[in-house]
């Protein structure tokens, strides 16, 4: 492995890291979402707990897009340095 693909390699993994927090944390707030919620007057409560859930969802899907999107920019950059690299030991 070239010197020059260290850092990239490093970078790239805690990106990964961070983007499987992310969607194990998204995971375990979509097991209290209800799909359909039938309320009264006593059920109050649990119309607030969805809406919070909701709110949380929302803050967090364009953190993942990012992240997401940085790993995968970040990995075709790696591929196409190591690609060129071994093209370049070729001559």
């Amino acid at each position: 492995m070239s010197q020059m693909l260290m850092w990239p390699l490093i970078v790239e993994g805690l990106l990964l890291a961070a983007l499987i927090i992310l969607l194990i944390y998204r995971s375990t707030l979509t097991m209290h979402e209800d799909d359909q919620l039938f309320l009264d007057e006593s059920a109050s409560a649990m119309a607030q707990e969805q809406q919070e859930v909701l709110s949380k969802l929302n803050k967090l899907s364009p953190m993942l897009k990012w992240v997401g999107g940085a790993s995968g920019v970040l990995g075709l950059v790696i591929v196409s340095v190591a690609v060129y690299q071994q093209l370049q030991q070729m001559q």
